[in-house]
């Protein structure tokens, strides 16, 4: 299935394509087309959308003026990937931007076509490039590597609730990285003193039967692993971690803009950002081999103050203090 952005929400974010004159639509097929591979849905990005826009501006590329872009979003259903990277690769699209769990499905899809990618891995590791600074073959892009940060989260999250013993950790045993995610909970629990209840979660039911654990183990705390799988179960878990009142950290800002309790992790509106000035700078010419890989500048750490008074808790001010946002 070929999932694309609605009708009202793609005239929305790009200007209204149906409104192009129309000797300007008549030129699309002549614009460079950029391949969008996504592999969650494209409600919540609408704003990582305008970013990435935002950044192809910065090269001089404004969408249906001289280029264009076909999205691809697999809706959470991460088998679908493949065949969605074959089609932009059958469309000979200029460049592929996989983004949201995307990466490997476009690497495997083409040795050709430019990629610029965003991994939450170790890009070098996965086997998306040969070095940082010397990507070589024909993918570059943004490591976020966020499984760095698991072990902060956990600290964050201790520094909320300092008289939790029992601690929980979601992951999904799929993920490329999983186990150096292990490795960071594990030595930031050992640095605390704290119990670990680490649940592999990669299905609705499992994260189902996880919470239940939870509940039973009577789990003080929750951090939420940051992988495309569990980011795109947002809502869900969410939902669950209020039912239960386990309080839970996540990854991403739009976790706690959502209801949840606490984010702490890299500006992904900058990482969309710097997307779109890749792809830009590769449609004007220059190879992927000779852009490093790059990594994110900005950290955010978001609370949700109105979540915090639901779960009856008092948020330190030390806390609050360096919370980037604070959501009221």
């Amino acid at each position: 299935m070929i999932a694309k952005l609605k009708r009202r929400e793609f005239i929305t974010l790009l200007g209204g394509a149906a409104s192009w004159p129309l000797a300007a639509r008549a030129q699309q097929a002549a614009m460079p087309m950029i391949g969008f591979l996504n592999g969650q849905s494209p409600e919540s990005f609408a704003h990582l959308l305008r970013a990435f826009h935002q950044g192809l501006n910065e090269t001089g590329y404004v969408e249906g003026q001289n280029a264009t872009t076909e999205y691809r979003w697999a809706e959470g259903y991460v088998d679908r990937l493949p065949e969605l990277a074959r089609d932009l690769v059958r469309r000979q699209v200029a460049v592929i931007v996989a983004a949201g769990g995307a990466h490997l499905a476009a690497k495997a899809a083409t040795t050709n076509i430019p990629i610029v990618f965003t991994t939450p891995g170790e890009p070098v590791q996965e086997g998306l490039v040969a070095s940082f600074n010397r990507p070589g073959g024909n993918a570059t892009g943004i490591s976020v590597f966020t499984v760095t940060l698991e072990a902060k989260r956990f600290e964050l999250l201790h520094e909320l609730v300092p008289k939790a013993t029992t601690i929980g950790v979601l992951l999904d045993p799929t993920f490329s990285s999983v186990d150096m995610q292990m490795s960071e909970v594990h030595t930031a629990a050992r640095a605390t003193g704290h119990e670990l209840r680490v649940l592999n979660v990669s299905t609705d039911t499992e994260i189902d039967e996880a919470f239940s654990i939870l509940v039973k183990s009577r789990a003080g705390g929750l951090v939420v692993g940051g992988n495309p799988f569990l980011n795109g179960k947002r809502t869900k878990l969410i939902n669950l971690a209020a039912r239960e009142a386990i309080p839970a950290i996540y990854e991403a800002r739009e976790s706690t803009i959502a209801g949840g309790l606490m984010s702490y992790g890299p500006s992904i509106t900058d990482v969309y950002r710097q997307l779109g000035v890749y792809a830009g700078r590769i449609l004007k010419g220059e190879k992927p081999s000779d852009l490093p890989v790059l990594q994110p500048a900005k950290f955010e750490l978001l609370i949700n103050l109105k979540t915090a008074k639901s779960l009856g808790l008092d948020i330190p001010p030390t806390l609050l203090v360096r919370a980037d946002e604070v959501i009221e």
